[in-house]
Formats: structure tokens, sequence, C-alpha cells
């Protein structure tokens, strides 16, 4: 295997390991990416192409330039791991943890999974965060997966060995770009409220089905918008569609904007199936009749479309119900709307089953 050529970001001191050594970083342009739909978007670490600003609405364009679900994959035989990230905005949110809203997360391969092995809290008052995210290791060539902030974006971001230890390329019959899930939905896709980016549900499934997920979650603002469904499309050989945008979604445009949505999809992808899924059930709406109302009303709409496809004659069409994705206890929820860990561990749950088999099929 050929050594990564290292990059040293430029200090005003030297970086040492606990055991004194120099650290030497090799900046992430140098390492595979995982989690976009083409290679050419605006900046790296961002999810939509250059020309969508002109296109998309603002907000959309906005988000997407925050790093939700791609992340960074390698070996090292280092006994231990640092990385240096520069987050574009340095974004904090009351009902969600900085170590998810702008930090970072490695998950390291063993015994034939992914374990967590550490996550990099960022700086508080700058926007370069530096960190070692796990030490004290037998010194042993191991994959790695570094995910990067759900909720801002990354200027740069470099992984760091003590002198003397490599960073390679990964081995890529662990996780291949082959065969992509393809998510499109809302800020609990984004990852709202994980309290690290390896909590996302998205995460989650991927490390389960073992394939590369791109999350096209938008916050507050998956709303069927046309343009998304044609960057989805433009993946070559997908698994499968997940479409999880009820939560923002009005009962009109459901009615209104998701045949088109699905044929986007289906003009170019005829056989590669889609996942429906309904709005949950909030942990609130035990109590708030509004919210509960709405719910149900949105869940209707879905259900109809979900129907109407079916009618029309189009196939491999998977539908998941709200009661399957959530906890009946409702302690799901941060804040009533956006998950806690738990929650999302339950969500992928739902999703995970239904996934496995439309892509056997």
């Amino acid at each position: 295997m050929k050594r990564i050529i290292t990059s040293v970001l430029l200090l005003c001191a030297a970086v040492l390991s606990s055991t004194g050594q120099q650290i030497i970083y090799t900046d992430g342009s140098n390492l595979p990416l995982y989690g976009k739909c083409i290679e050419e978007t605006n900046t790296r670490y961002s999810r939509l192409p250059a020309e969508f600003k002109d296109v998309s609405r603002d907000a959309v364009w906005w988000l997407g330039q925050m790093s939700a679900g791609l992340y960074l994959r390698f070996r090292s035989d280092s006994p231990e791991i640092y990385v240096r990230w520069i987050s574009s905005a340095k974004r904090s949110m009351n009902h969600m943890t900085d170590t998810g809203t702008r930090g970072i997360d490695l998950y390291a391969w063993k015994d034939g999974k992914w374990r967590f092995a550490g996550s990099g809290r960022p700086a508080m008052e700058q926007n370069t965060s530096e960190s070692r995210i796990v030490g004290n290791m037998d010194p042993q060539m191991r994959e790695y997966m570094l995910y990067l902030s759900l909720y801002d974006g990354i200027d740069s971001i470099a992984v760091g060995v003590p002198e003397g230890y490599t960073v390679e390329q990964p081995a890529q019959h662990v996780q291949s770009h082959d065969g992509a899930i393809i998510m499109y939905g809302t800020s609990i896709m984004q990852g709202c409220s994980a309290s690290r980016p390896g909590m996302c549900y998205t995460a989650i499934v991927g490390r389960a089905t073992g394939r590369e997920v791109i999350n096209l979650g938008f916050s507050g603002n998956g709303r069927l918008d046309y343009e998304i469904a044609e960057l989805m499309a433009r993946v070559e050989n997908p698994a499968v569609f997940v479409l999880d945008n009820v939560p923002n979604c009005s009962v009109e445009e459901i009615n209104d904007r998701t045949d088109r949505f699905i044929d986007i999809l289906r003009e170019k992808h005829p056989d590669v199936p889609i996942i429906m899924l309904e709005d949950p059930q909030f942990g609130h709406s035990t109590f708030d009749n509004f919210i509960r109302k709405e719910v149900e009303d949105k869940n209707i709409a879905q259900k109809a479309a979900f129907k109407r496809q079916k009618a029309r004659g189009v196939k491999n069409l998977y539908y998941i119900t709200t009661d399957k994705l959530v906890a009946p206890d409702g302690e799901s929820f941060v804040d009533g709307i956006h998950y806690t860990d738990q929650g999302m561990v339950h969500h992928a749950n739902a999703l995970l089953p239904v996934l496995k088999k439309a892509i056997r099929k």
C-alpha cells in the first residue's frame, strides 16, 4: 500500500504527541470522502453543486454547505489519532451538543464491525479545533471512519499521527461507493439532535448495512424541491431511495409535489426501490391536540401519495408508518421534535428491516 504524502498545516508552535513526538498531519483532501451525490460540489465538504446557488431556495443552499453525513476513510498503524479542523461558522444551538453541531467523530473497524473510538470536541472561542481523538492503542494497522460535523461546514480537516507512523488509503472492501443508500429529509435526518455525528440515524444505517449513505437532510426545508430529486437521480447505481420529508411538508406540498419528485427519480432509475416514511408522532403530541392532528393529516396525505404511485404502476415502493418510528414511551425527543440518541437508534431500527428487504429484492 502506497503511503500518502502528508501535508503539515502551519502552526505557531509544533504540536507534540503524548510521548513527545511531533504530530504529522495529512490533509483530508488526500483521503477518500463519502456521502455526496456527486464529487463536484461547491466546496469539498459541502453537499450541493455550485450551480444550485442560483437554483435552490436560499435556506436549502445554506444548509447544503453543512457537512452532515460526510465522512473520510483512512487507515493507520498509529497508537494515537489527532484531528485538526476549521469550522465554517462556529455554530451553536440550544437543543444540540456542540460535539454534534460542529464536532467530529471517529470509528474504528474491530471484530467485523465499526466501533466508536472517540469524538473531537470543538473549540469554544475560535473556528479552528484540534483534538487527540484516541490514544494509548497498540500500534497496529486499523481502518477508520471519520464523520464530519452535522450543523456546520468544514473549511478544512486533517488527520494527525506521531512522526514515524503512517496514514494510508483505506481498504475499500470495508465500505465502498457502490450501491449507496440515498436519503432525503429534514432536520432529524440532518442530525438534530444527535450528541455526536456518528449517532445521526443515517450514520447508524450506514454502519449497519456496510453501505455508503448520502444524507440529504435539510433542516426545516425537506419540502420536495425538484432540484434535489434531480441531484439524487445523478447518483450512479444507487441501492435505494429513502423519502423522509413529511415533517417539513404541508398537506398541500405532499399532495402537489410528491408525484413529480418520484417521477424525476424514476426517469433515471426505474427499478431502484423507494421507501416512503410517515411523520413521527412527536413526544408532545400526546398532549398537544393541534400537533397530533397536523401529523395525522400529513400522514393521511402521505399514504394517499403512496397509494397513488402504486395505482400508477410504480414498482418497488415501500412504506413505513408513524407507529414504527418512535418508542411508545415518548422518550425519543430532546425538545418534543428532534431526536435524542435513543430516538435516532429507534428510527434507524425501524428503517433497517425495510431497507434490507428492499435491497435484497
